[in-house]
C-alpha cells in the first residue's frame, strides 16, 4: 500500500546572491519615486500653508492631504502583505506539504524495516548467545579442576 509521490525540485533562497543590474535598477526606480513623492509633498504643503486663508482652514486642508496620503500608503502595505500570504500558502501547499509527506513515507518505511530486522536478525542472535552462554556454563560446570 506505498504510494509513491513525485516532491518538485526544492528551490534555495539565499541571501548572499548578487543583486542583478535589472533589480539595481528598479530599486534605483522606486528610491526616485519615493523621493520626489516626498519633495512634491513638502511642497504642496507649503503653498497650501503660505496661502491667504485662514489658519484653521490651512492646517485642516494639509491635515486632510496628508491623512489621505497616509491612507493610499497603508493600502500599498495591505496589497503587497496579501500577495506576500498568498505567494506563503502556494509555498505551504505545494514544497512544503509534498516535503511532510515524502518524510512521513520515509519514516513508515523506516519502522517496517526496523521491524523486520528486530523480528528476523536481532532476535534470533540475542537468543543464540543465551543458548551458547548456557552452553558453555554447562561445559564449566561438567569439566573437573577449576571450581
Amino acid at each position: 500500500m506505498e504510494q509513491n509521490h513525485e516532491t518538485p525540485p526544492i528551490t534555495h533562497l539565499s541571501s548572499t546572491q548578487p543583486i542583478s543590474s535589472e533589480d539595481r535598477r528598479r530599486l534605483i526606480v522606486a528610491i526616485l519615486i519615493a523621493v520626489l513623492l516626498l519633495v512634491l509633498i513638502v511642497v504642496a504643503a507649503y503653498f497650501l500653508l503660505t496661502a491667504e486663508t485662514s489658519t484653521t482652514s490651512k492646517i485642516r486642508d494639509v491635515f486632510i492631504i496628508f491623512m489621505a496620503l497616509e491612507s493610499l500608503v497603508i493600502g500599498a502595505a495591505l496589497f503587497i502583505l496579501m500577495i506576500q500570504l498568498a505567494i506563503l500558502i502556494n509555498l505551504l501547499q505545494n514544497e512544503i506539504k509534498p516535503i511532510l509527506h515524502s518524510t512521513n513515507d520515509t519514516v513508515n518505511t523506516l519502522r517496517g524495516t526496523v521491524t523486520f530486522l528486530s523480528d528476523n536478525l536481532v532476535e534470533p542472535v540475542i537468543k543464540l548467545n543465551e543458548y551458547l552462554a548456557g552452553f558453555k556454563r554447562l561445559i564449566d560446570l561438567l569439566k573437573p579442576g577449576k571450581r
